[in-house]
């Protein structure tokens, strides 16, 4: 392809270096590689002289200068070379020659070529296709394959000039005779130098496009002024478009600008209409829908005003471009009416943001107060409760009814912290996350509710448990003082009772160790009397086995036995007589003991004894 553009461009420049009496060029890399070529080529296509330069230059540096002046030329001519500079043209690189070259032929030739508002090569484009349409045989897509078989360039001739060759009588698939006619004919008759060989298009699979463009140039510009009539028939027509168009951009900005008044007139109406039901989610959801209006339908406003306006002054430019008459929009539809319904808008959505923002925080303290109301009134529900509870005296037998009276109000204590929690729930919902009206939480007052309830279990079965005491007469008050204590120490989950680990436990720790046969069988038959191991039942079997079995010395004998005679019993003696830990826990707790030589803790059971059945 180079050897073909080298040739067609060397013959494009030979048209004007002979055009005005300087001898052609036969070689590109040669002939402007000292840059005097060059200098007469550009004087020709500026129509300008460069001034003083070397003619006959014969060193390197004076070459340089002439290129380097020709190069300057170009660029100052508005036209951009890409990566040449004098070097190149001096030692010939051809690559980068054609690639000046053809941005010439861009320049002077191809540049001021246009039709239908197209130029250079998408307009050299459509005419060579306007201009062949009419030949079936003819498709032109490119400056390449499309010319290979001259039927094309036949076509551009026979359509301007019939005369020169009648085109129906050619042999269509003679390529190369169809190619020759038409070289022919136009260096004969219009004046268009032959450019290109023959083979250059007939014979090559890809014709150079850039050889092409530069040849089918010429033909434009020959045809030009034969095109005079068809170019005042296009500015009629063109002008008849412009009008057509500028009516149609009119209606659709009178049409736009009147359905964006409309739009912003009734989002305002809608605004000025609506109102509140004075809950948290009608607030929040008429929040939402105002922030999803800002985002998608606001957004999608702000977008159309931009194009209307924009749409008037395209409208007004395009006029002033033609002489043409100002548009002024018909009352009502002018910018400033647009810019004065906007203003409107922003003041509509200030207000609208305000109310509802107004609206929330309403909602919100009223949901403080409300919680608050509720948790205060609750705490001190359950400080009246603790200070009758903290209150309670007289007989026993009164104090349990005083205690079980006061119980009775428990119930609605958990229906009105159910309303607390809701209460909460609300401010959650409503993101609600301080409250100056109150220091208490639901999980507090949860709390607080808890431990009074256990506290009145708890003084309900202290109570229970004296009555039963009252009534032990059989009893030192050591024993019961003791029995009551083992009681309160196994009775782990506080219920008031004891399971049967926790009742083998309790009665190991007062050296009374049974079987798992036998103590199954026990605990069976205080459920049997009493529904539980309560502290009655618990109290009535110790008395039971006190009366029958058990007598402090016999206790003394089995410490004696576990502790090997010894005065003193250790831990690992009572883990060896195999008490339960919980037995043993116990009693670490309850027998005084004193620390030996080692370390080792030493539990003085005789006083400890002494002191229970004393």
């Amino acid at each position: 392809m180079d050897s073909t553009q080298e040739r067609t461009f060397c013959k494009w420049l030979n048209t004007k270096l002979e055009a005005n009496g300087y001898p052609p060029m036969h070689s590109l890399v040669q002939d402007l590689s000292d840059g005097v070529r060059l200098i007469q080529l550009m004087e020709i296509m500026g129509d300008t002289s460069l001034g003083r330069y070397n003619r006959n230059p014969r060193m390197r540096v004076q070459k340089a200068e002439n290129v380097n002046k020709a190069l300057e030329f170009i660029r100052q001519r508005g036209i951009k070379l890409t990566n040449i500079g004098p070097e190149d043209i001096i030692d010939g690189n051809l690559k980068l020659i054609l690639g000046m070259i053809w941005t010439l032929v861009l320049r002077f030739t191809i540049a001021d070529i246009s039709e239908e508002g197209l130029s250079a090569k998408e307009g050299l484009l459509l005419w060579a296709q306007r201009k062949t349409a009419p030949y079936k045989e003819v498709n032109v897509q490119d400056f390449s394959i499309s010319w290979s078989d001259g039927l094309a360039l036949c076509a551009l001739i026979h359509c301007h000039r019939p005369d020169l060759l009648d085109y129906d009588k050619l042999d269509k698939s003679d390529r190369h005779g169809n190619t020759r006619l038409a070289f022919q004919v136009a260096a004969d008759h219009l004046g268009v130098p032959q450019l290109l060989e023959v083979e250059d298009l007939c014979d090559s699979t890809r014709p150079d496009e850039r050889s092409v463009m530069t040849y089918i140039a010429s033909y434009f510009h020959a045809f030009s002024t034969m095109d005079q009539a068809e170019t005042v028939s296009r500015r009629v027509e063109k002008f008849a478009e412009l009008m057509q168009s500028v009516w149609t951009s009119k209606n659709d900005y009178e049409r736009r600008a009147r359905a964006l008044l409309y739009a912003l007139s009734e989002v305002q109406k809608k605004w000025s209409t609506s109102y509140f039901t004075g809950t948290y989610t009608d607030a929040k959801e008429q929040s939402t829908a105002f922030t999803t209006y800002k985002h998608t339908t606001k957004r999608t406003w702000v977008t159309e005003r931009q194009d209307v306006t924009t749409l008037l002054g395209n409208i007004q430019t395009k006029l002033r471009t033609y002489g043409l008459r100002e548009y002024i929009p018909p009352p009502g539809l002018a910018l400033s009416d647009l810019d004065d319904a906007w203003d409107d808008l922003l003041q509509s959505e200030a207000k609208r943001s305000r109310a509802i923002n107004a609206q929330i925080r309403q909602i919100k303290e009223s949901l403080r107060k409300e919680f608050a109301d509720l948790a205060n009134d609750f705490s001190r529900r359950l400080h009246v409760i603790s200070l009758a509870l903290s209150g309670v005296a007289g007989p026993l037998e009164d104090q349990q009814d005083q205690v079980k009276e006061i119980q009775t109000q428990l119930p609605t204590l958990s229906e009105a912290l159910t309303r607390v929690a809701k209460a909460e729930q609300d401010c959650v919902v409503a993101n609600v996350e301080e409250n100056d009206y109150t220091v208490f939480t639901c999980q507090d007052l949860e709390f607080e509710l808890g431990l009074v309830t256990q506290s009145i279990v708890k003084k309900i079965s202290f109570i229970d448990n004296q009555i039963v005491s009252r009534n032990m007469t059989n009893l030192t008050p050591a024993q019961l003082e003791q029995f009551e204590s083992t009681f309160r120490y196994f009775d782990r989950d506080e219920t008031n009772t004891l399971s049967l680990t926790e009742m083998s436990a309790a009665l190991a720790s007062q050296g009374l160790v049974y079987s798992d046969e036998d103590m199954s069988y026990i605990y069976g038959q205080l459920l049997q009397d009493y529904g539980a191991v309560t502290f009655e039942a618990f109290i009535n079997l110790l008395v039971d086995i006190t009366e029958d079995q058990t007598s402090p010395e016999q206790l003394r004998e089995s410490f004696r036995g576990i502790a090997g005679d010894k005065p003193f019993v250790t831990e690992l003696d009572m883990r060896l007589a195999q008490l339960p830990v919980s037995a043993v826990d116990y009693l670490r707790e309850v027998i005084p003991s004193t620390t030996n030589e080692v370390g080792e803790p030493e539990y003085d059971y005789e006083t400890w004894l002494q002191d229970v059945f004393a």
